[in-house]
């Protein structure tokens, strides 16, 4: 038996030649986010059989609490709106722009042929009505492709995702802490073991299992040792990413990848806690610090913007921008709540501006006359107009919000031992396993974290269901 221990949960591997589990399933899944549940929904679909086990009362993880953007070409939704001129290819090609070319090939092809179907089949098989939205792009983009319900939240992606569970009947057991892997000496999955609230112990057996879990931003530890220049940073995720994956994936000699790879974000909303959405730096916003000066190109991403923030004084920046920005601002269902909350500043002059950043108006009068000119900025940003009175202000720190690395997976999500072969019917996918970011801050592309959960849910459903087919006509042979 092999143990990793983290904040006392013990995450446990187990040898059996079989095992005596009180029930059984075709596929049990770790983790009933965005991905466990689209997996299970793609399985119910199917007519293969899952139970999705999570530690939490009521399911929310990571997806709960992001904006709930997922990325996707040549969908019904874009074709609804007239966008016809993006693809898979198209989309692949921004994913690597971003990383540099140094996310998985495979995966990333695997993930941007794979997202616009899942997109597809959510809406019309499921009920979820999916919007594009199509008035600013998000960085890295080529195309208007970030899909939302209408509420724009990742809490109604959520909602929305548990309700159509439901409506298909599939088994959520919820307050099940999966603890235990069980495998026979040819490391195939046998099944699991959970820990209910009163600390009774169940198992469940499977044919298969996919880690759906997320990566381990919620992992002090681990993320002071994989993430060093984030180890003060706020987290913004969910306390639930404890690296279970990465954990039961090292006692098994299962192969790692992108370790440094994560998504942060320069725009948490301090001290209120939600964050702010990246459009207004897109449209003419900027950063100022505590001096009164921008201090890098905001249309490179909010992820690496997470860096950058904390390096200033006292790791605060504050988002500036004037009242075309705020309408776009109130778009965004997040923005208004912490607006209510009093996250936002009026200023109606520049010298009230400094007042409210705590900076030398000078400095601050300077920085803004700058953005007239229409020339490039010394870190490359060209600003198309410049702001007028009065101004609007947030104040902002750099935060992670989930990792994107974790177990190595081919692209039929199949979990791979050190030499590259695929453990037999263990899979995994979102947060639990290696992401299309490569293996730092910047290659983050704006929505890759739904991406790796929806593409990835899908993908792995439709490997689980083929072994299961398979397995069934061989036996009745």
């Amino acid at each position: 038996m092999t143990m990793g221990l983290v904040d006392g949960l013990v995450h446990r591997i187990r040898r059996a030649p079989h095992l005596d589990a009180e029930a059984r399933t075709q596929v049990a899944i770790v983790g009933a986010g965005a991905c466990g549940l689209v997996a299970a929904l793609m399985l119910h679909d199917a007519g293969i059989d899952c139970v999705l086990l999570e530690r939490d009362a009521v399911p929310s993880g990571s997806t709960a609490l992001s904006s709930g953007f997922v990325p996707a070409p040549a969908t019904r939704a874009q074709r609804a709106q007239g966008m016809v001129d993006d693809s898979p290819a198209r989309f692949a090609a921004d994913i690597q722009a971003k990383a540099h070319g140094r996310a998985a090939p495979a995966l990333v092809q695997a993930y941007a042929e794979a997202i616009g179907p899942a997109i597809d089949a959510l809406q019309e098989r499921h009920g979820l009505d999916w919007i594009v939205l199509d008035n600013f792009l998000y960085p890295g983009h080529s195309r208007h492709r970030m899909h939302a319900l209408p509420q724009k939240t990742g809490a109604a992606l959520m909602a929305s995702l548990q309700a159509a569970a439901e409506a298909a009947g599939i088994p959520v057991l919820t307050q099940a802490l999966v603890d235990t892997l069980w495998l026979d000496d040819a490391d195939r999955v046998l099944g699991i073991g959970y820990r209910r609230p009163d600390g009774r112990e169940e198992q469940l057996a499977c044919d298969a299992l996919l880690l759906a879990c997320n990566g381990f931003g919620g992992n002090a530890a681990m993320v002071r040792t994989l993430l060093p220049e984030m180890a003060e940073a706020t987290f913004g995720g969910h306390a639930g990413n404890d690296g279970s994956a990465i954990l039961w994936g090292e006692a098994l000699g299962a192969r790692l990848r992108d370790l440094g790879g994560y998504q942060g974000h320069g725009s948490w909303i301090t001290p209120q806690g939600a964050l702010m959405s990246w459009a207004v730096m897109m449209e003419g916003g900027m950063q100022i610090n505590r001096e009164g000066r921008r201090f890098h190109d905001e249309t490179q991403g909010y992820s690496e913007a997470a860096v950058h923030v904390l390096a200033q004084p006292g790791g605060i920046a504050w988002n500036v921008f004037d009242a075309p920005l705020l309408a776009l601002a109130r778009g965004f269902p997040d923005f208004c709540e912490a607006e209510a909350a009093g996250a936002l500043r009026r200023c109606d002059s520049v010298a009230q501006l400094a007042a409210c950043i705590g900076c030398d108006a000078a400095a601050l009068q300077a920085t803004l006359a700058t953005l007239h000119s229409r020339s490039a900025q010394p870190d490359g940003r060209v600003f198309t107009r410049g702001l007028a009175a009065p101004y609007f202000a947030v104040k902002v720190t750099g935060a992670l919000f989930h990792t994107q690395g974790g177990l190595d997976i081919d692209a039929d999500t199949r979990v791979l031992r050190q030499d590259g072969s695929p453990l037999p019917n263990l899979l995994a996918a979102g947060g639990a396993a290696g992401g299309v970011s490569g293996d730092a801050v910047w290659g983050y592309l704006s929505g890759n974290g739904l991406l790796s959960a929806i593409a990835g849910g899908a993908i792995a459903a439709r490997t689980a269901a083929a072994r299961i087919h398979a397995n069934k006509d061989s036996h009745d042979e």
